[in-house]
């Protein structure tokens, strides 16, 4: 009996760290960490005009590209902290369920994007 409720706890963690809507100041310190990844979904033209820049990799991998998920894939472990922005935060909240479909486990997303973000 003990185990059902063990099981759905243990679903219902991981579920909820899988991908998570982070403040600017979270935001910031999982980006210092060099071993995670800063991905960039929106489109290059975006991405040329500024970025946010910390020592965690940075990729720009357009959402609306066909193949967006084999591109992530390339440069970016499933087992890597994904910390993931856009514009305004709808194309990287979609981005991140995809992500996490295709079966990345660690999943950031940067509430407000870009436009709300404010350098260190």
């Amino acid at each position: 009996m003990l185990r059902i409720p063990l099981l759905l706890f243990i679903f219902l963690t991981n579920s909820l760290i899988a991908q998570q809507k982070v403040s600017q100041e979270r935001f910031k310190e999982l980006m210092n960490d060099s071993t995670h990844v800063l991905l960039d979904v929106r489109t290059p033209e975006e991405f040329a005009e500024g970025f946010i820049a910390g020592n965690a990799t940075t990729l720009n991998v357009n959402y609306f590209s066909n193949d967006f998920i084999a591109k992530v894939e390339l440069k970016a472990s499933k087992d890597q902290v994904l910390l993931v922005y856009c514009a305004a935060g709808g194309r990287s909240s979609t981005a991140c369920k995809e992500l996490k479909k295709a079966g990345f486990k660690r999943i950031f997303e940067l509430e407000g994007g870009y436009n709300a973000w404010v350098a260190p």
